[in-house]
């Protein structure tokens, strides 16, 4: 059955897909990519919670347009400026039997901080100061000044046993001996960039998934994912090339969806005094760091044709992109009108800035991240070829590519990111704001940006409990931050499933997220 389902700025096709024997209980889908761990406290990466999220149940929950929704917790509400009050549910259990209560969360929130892996979870409690168990189902949440966005940020807040204990390894998640949610599956067994094997919890408090057995087999490479749908390996598959998809359409045996995403191809070019990776004219290093010139960066910016690279590139699967968040999202500015593809007044800022015939520099990008990574990474460069760049792109795997980026040792990036709680303060906090440990801004902010500006007016729109005036504050800094070029949005994705024509319901999520228990027989 097709469906269909609208947003401002999000428009979703839905999902039928299921292969002719699947319906006895077994359900096989094959992904681009999977979880490197089943620890849920171990990175931030989209196709991590994904995974893993059929495990472990997270506080509260998003709906396919992301949409708050009751997860463990019933209710949740600021009682001051400080504290939020969270209602749990009871009667929920984890996979080996022992009853959820609301020491499982202030342990789950207190052990982030302590897991050491690649893409840190604090992210998601940068604004918690401190927990405090009421009983066991109300928890009052203690916030560094007012919190608003807190509810958006616990829709990733993973909820493990407190009995996992501070010291537990990622080793003892991965055999599957910690690996205990309260979550529709309970843990079988994981291969790294292979099979991860769940079995349905009879004792799930939520609705009963269809699927008894969910196998989600990790197939990164496009061609082989596409030939394991054909061959009847997988029952669905995410993340369609375009040049596949567009022969799906004629293909009768076959069925495809489409869904525009929160995903944005950002660049991100570094604006320290020392770059990683030198920039050099005419094979010398140049003095200072020439990203650190807004003429620069608008340079940059005015050579990117959009247009083509949604077109022609994408094969028509994305829109041009002219800021870090859809249309409709909660800190999106009006004001920001589209980019502007203009390569004459591109050489001209180039010429002023003082690099008349261009320069030498590395772009590095993800390969196999986001559908069209590598190839908007290569087109990019020969984008930036008309300016008398010399641009030395390489587009690398994940695996390699988010460890170093985290490291800061690239000169000029460019890999995506999704607004996954829909508001501002979740993006420009991360990527945008100027880094500060203690108050938990600047996770994600690698290029080394800082504009006092715009500090001022997210840091009082952050503090606003009232809707209004901090929508209108959130608008204000993301048009300072575009306007200055902290980051350069190019297009937002859109994503495409794919399956044998057959007999399954599901509601494409603008996250990309293919979860099993959503999908169920006509």
């Amino acid at each position: 059955m097709l469906k269909t389902t609208l947003r401002p700025g999000i428009a979703a096709l839905a999902l039928l897909t299921a292969a002719p024997g699947v319906m006895a209980q077994d359900l096989m889908i094959g992904l681009r990519a999977g979880p490197d761990s089943i620890d849920p406290h171990w990175s931030t990466l989209g196709s991590q919670a994904e995974a893993l999220r059929h495990v472990f149940d997270t506080v509260v929950d998003v709906d396919d347009k992301l949409q708050l929704k009751p997860g463990l917790a019933l209710s949740w509400e600021a009682i001051d400026d400080t504290t939020w009050e969270f209602k749990l549910r009871e009667g929920v259990t984890f996979h080996d039997g022992s009853p959820f209560t609301a020491d499982d969360v202030k342990f789950s929130i207190e052990r982030i901080p302590e897991v050491t892996g690649p893409m840190p979870m604090t992210l998601y409690t940068k604004y918690v100061d401190s927990v405090e168990v009421v009983d066991d189902y109300t928890l009052h949440i203690k916030t560094k000044g007012r919190a608003p966005s807190l509810p958006n940020d616990f829709t990733r807040l993973f909820v493990v046993p407190s009995e996992t204990g501070m010291d537990a390894r990622n080793e003892e998640f991965n055999s599957g001996e910690k690996a205990i949610g309260t979550g529709p599956y309970k843990f079988i067994s994981w291969q790294p960039k292979g099979d991860m094997v769940m079995e349905r919890y009879e004792g799930y408090w939520g609705e009963t998934p269809a699927w008894e057995k969910v196998t989600r087999r990790e197939i990164p490479d496009d061609a082989a994912r596409v030939a394991a749908l054909k061959s009847g390996q997988v029952d669905l598959i995410n993340y369609v090339p375009a040049t596949d998809y567009v022969s799906m359409q004629n293909d009768s045996s076959l069925e495809t969806s489409v869904s525009d995403s929160i995903y944005i191809l950002n660049i991100a070019p570094s604006v320290k005094d020392e770059e990683p990776q030198p920039i050099k004219v005419n094979g010398k290093e140049v003095d200072g760091n020439p990203l650190q010139d807004l003429r620069v960066r608008k340079a940059l910016d005015y050579a990117i044709d959009r247009k083509t690279l949604v077109r022609v590139v994408l094969e028509g699967l994305g829109t041009p992109a002219n800021q870090l968040m859809p249309e409709g999202f909660f800190g999106y500015s009006d004001k920001l009108g589209e980019r502007e593809y203009d390569i004459e007044q591109a050489k001209s800022l180039l010429a002023e800035a003082g690099y008349p015939d261009g320069f030498e520099i590395d772009f590095t990008c993800t390969n196999n991240r986001v559908p069209g990574d590598a190839v908007v990474c290569e087109a990019l460069a020969q984008m930036w070829s008309k300016l008398g760049l010399k641009v030395n792109a390489q587009a690398l795997n994940g695996t390699v590519y988010f460890p170093a980026a985290a490291r800061e040792e690239y000169t000029m990036t460019m890999s995506a990111w999704g607004t996954l709680t829909g508001e501002a303060a979740y993006t420009y906090g991360a990527m945008v704001r100027s880094k500060d440990a203690e108050k938990g801004f600047g996770n994600f902010n690698r290029s080394g940006y800082s504009n006092p500006e715009f500090d001022k007016v997210f840091d009082e729109g952050s503090q606003l409990l009232d809707a209004e005036p901090r929508r209108e504050l959130y608008e204000e800094a993301s048009y300072i931050a575009m306007e200055d070029r902290a980051l350069i949005p190019t297009v937002i994705l859109q994503t495409v499933w794919a399956s044998k024509a057959g007999t399954l319901d599901f509601p494409p999520r603008v996250d990309q997220e293919t979860r099993a228990y959503e999908i169920t027989p006509e």
